[in-house]
């Protein structure tokens, strides 16, 4: 037989197959156990009853009792109507004067007018419920609660849980959902098994399930309500950091990595070669994974640096380490002009090394495939370059050891696990995963948990701040005479256009008109404009970006294909059109495109005529900060971890029904920090003082097809 949490909400009394199909639909509720996970968001105090006299319209929800003194209907246009017109619906609006000893106020309905009328009969008091609100210089409630006076005496602070229109019209109202979640707890609380051992629930001061279950559907205080919510949003946190590391350390104890104790020739000549010093933290990371490569445990490893900071540098020398003690290396990138730029510059560093390097793309010709191919197997290609291409069956290599994978939200998580499967003699490579979208401390934790991070925070010296500018459509005449005046300093600018959805015609339409725009005011020959967008074919992005990379042509219009990567020195100018409709990390990522060169660079970040008041706020801390830690923290904060620079897909090990990682990042840390410490004692949680925690991670919602072996 099923536990209860498990069991169908139709079952539940009141939901019935009907409801049970609103509830999941709506709001994702398939189970009892759903159910009494769905938490109320905010909660009403309905401890106090104020005087009449004393409300004011800027007030949330209050109590009042009052005395019915009259009661009118009136018609649609208007038009009181006499009160046995009640029952044919002929009322549009009913009004009640309700009155306490302080003063009277109105009381307004629109629905249920039949049945409320003769209820509201004059000289009956009732406690009423609602939102005050000011109409003609009076204070009113639209659509108050009503009940008995001495419900007051009960007053506690009552939950409001998530709605939607389809709910309500289904007649799953507030007062529905408080009634059946009531039903669940009845159901459920007698049978409750605690998913905590006691040993935790001791040491972290947290109140025992069924406590936390009532009191944050039915708080009896404040004092009770805060000591729910920690207490599950805790175990939220806790059991999603414990199904990470858990992860982590089986897989750190069990998984041999190929052995790279030497640092090579390659590596040294490279090193040696370099025309400026590494950053401290460069240098650091670098030795981060240097003792990953010879620990004899497969490398798992996530390298975050913002734009610029000198990610590829690491990839490269971290590649010849791999290739000097006789293995091969990978790097996966996301795009084909990336992949295009990654090679370039790659190239350009094994240069002194005589290590061969090979760039394997969709559009790579027969016969380039062919030599390629070749090369890998025989071994005479060190290092391949190149997008999802490089995870085709026909790819073999003769001894992968090491894969680098940019921008690896990009990639889906098959992709990657194709790619593992090449390593050397059947071992998996090591892996070091690469982003430059600054994700937030607590996201990191939770979507890279099971991986160790390192964080480049350091730019390379002589990078110089970009300035960023906020502006109106009047100021459109203005910024393009900037523009000229940059490119009569053999400057290049890039102009980019949202394209939320490729298949959005609005935005298409937008950037066509922006491009003959463009044309129209930088007109050939003085001018050369290239175009740049997901619609093209490879060989048209290849011929447009080449022209700009090469500086045959000053403007680059284009949409956010360019924001990943692509590097040109001599761009010093960078217009966001519609600046309003990326966030933030988006936002930094395009930004990060100029500033690459000795020369003073621009961000303009064009507004339209409509900007919410959030939007500004994201414009206007694009203007006060490059700090791309600082601006993914408040993007998470404005926007939640969900919707973060494609975060969405990697989705989180377990949904969060209570915590924010947005909120609360001293729990998840404290969370994380005691996970450690339990598996630390016990990593495979086999003594019986955890069996709780072993069966708790066991249920479905912990459990995921097993990627431990890739990120």
């Amino acid at each position: 037989m099923k536990p209860v949490m498990e069991t169908d909400i139709q079952y539940l009394p009141g939901v019935g197959p009907r409801r049970a199909a609103l509830l999941r639909n709506e709001l994702e509720v398939a189970t009892i156990g759903d159910l009494v996970r769905l938490y109320p968001f905010r909660y009403i105090d309905r401890s106090t009853v104020q005087r009449i006299a004393d409300l004011h319209p800027d007030q949330a929800y209050v109590q009042v009792v009052g005395t019915v003194q009259k009661a009118r209907l009136f018609a649609k246009n208007g038009a009181e109507l006499p009160p046995d017109k009640v029952k044919y619906n002929l009322a549009n609006r009913l009004s009640v004067i309700i009155a306490d000893d302080s003063g009277e106020m109105e009381v307004v309905f629109f629905k249920g007018i039949k049945w409320m009328h003769p209820r509201l009969a004059p000289g009956s008091t009732f406690l009423f419920f609602g939102k005050p609100t000011a109409f003609n210089g009076r204070i009113n409630m639209v659509h108050p609660e009503f009940d008995a006076p001495e419900a007051a005496a009960a007053g506690v602070l009552t939950g409001i849980y998530p709605s939607t229109e389809k709910l309500k019209s289904g007649g799953i109202t507030g007062k529905v959902m408080v009634k059946l979640v009531s039903s669940a707890l009845e159901m459920v609380l007698p049978k409750l098994e605690e998913t905590l051992p006691e040993y935790i629930l001791r040491e972290k001061g947290l109140v025992p399930l069924s406590f936390a279950y009532r009191q944050i559907h039915f708080p009896t205080d404040q004092n009770a309500l805060a000591k729910a919510t920690y207490r599950l949003k805790f175990e939220e946190l806790f059991f999603l950091q414990l199904s990470l590391l858990k992860q982590k350390y089986v897989r750190s104890r069990n998984a041999v990595g190929l052995a790279m104790p030497r640092v090579g020739d390659a590596f040294n000549r490279c090193y040696k070669a370099l025309p400026y010093d590494l950053t401290n933290a460069q240098k650091r990371v670098i030795k981060e994974i240097r003792d990953d490569l010879k620990g004899g445990h497969q490398m798992n490893r996530l390298l975050q640096g913002d734009v610029g900071s000198g990610k590829t540098m690491v990839a490269v020398l971290s590649s010849l380490i791999a290739v000097g003690n006789g293995y091969q290396a990978c790097l996966m990138a996301p795009t084909e002009v990336l992949a295009h730029q990654h090679f370039a510059n790659v190239s350009k560093y094994l240069a002194p090394t005589g290590v061969k390097a090979a760039l394997l793309t969709g559009s790579t010709g027969a016969a380039a495939r062919r030599e390629i191919h070749a090369g890998l197997k025989d071994g005479s290609i060190g290092i391949l370059i190149g997008t999802h291409a490089l995870i085709e069956d026909t790819v073999v290599f003769k001894s992968l050891g090491l894969a680098v994978v940019d921008e690896q939200h990009r990639f889906g998580v098959d992709q990657r696990a194709k790619l593992w499967a090449k390593g050397a003699g059947g071992v998996a490579p090591h892996v070091l995963v690469m982003t430059a979208t600054p994700i937030p401390r607590t996201l990191a934790m939770t979507l890279y948990g099971d991986l160790d991070v390192s964080v480049i925070d350091e730019m390379p010296p002589g990078r110089k701040p970009v300035q960023t500018l906020c502006v109106g459509e009047n100021k459109r005449h203005a910024m393009y005479n900037f523009i000229a005046d940059e490119i009569a300093k053999g400057r290049q600018a890039f102009i980019v256009y949202p394209l939320i959805f490729e298949s959005e015609k609005v935005d298409y339409r937008n950037l066509e008109l922006g491009y003959e725009e463009v044309i129209k005011r930088f007109p050939e020959p003085q001018y050369h404009v290239a175009i740049l967008h997901g619609q093209q074919t490879a060989e048209q992005k290849a011929f447009h970006m080449d022209a700009f990379v090469a500086g045959r042509a000053n403007i680059l219009v284009s949409t956010t294909v360019i924001e990943v990567g692509v590097d040109v020195p001599n761009a010093s100018v960078m217009v966001i059109e519609s600046a309003e409709r990326f966030g933030l990390s988006q936002l930094h990522q395009l930004r990060g495109r100029v500033g690459r060169g000795a020369e003073r660079s621009y961000c303009i970040l064009m507004k339209g005529y409509k900007v919410s008041k959030e939007s500004q706020k994201r414009l206007d801390l694009m203007c006060a900060t490059e700090n791309g830690f600082e601006i993914a923290e408040e993007d998470m904060k404005m926007r939640g971890p969900g919707d973060l620079e494609g975060t969405q897909q990697s989705g989180l090990p377990i949904s969060l029904n209570i915590a924010s990682l947005a909120r609360d990042g001293l729990i998840l840390s404290d969370a994380r920090t005691y996970a450690a410490h339990i598996l630390e004692q016990d990593p495979t949680l086999e003594k019986p003082g955890n069996a709780v925690l072993a069966a708790e991670l066991r249920k479905d919602r912990y459990v995921r097809k097993d990627y431990s072996q890739i990120s």
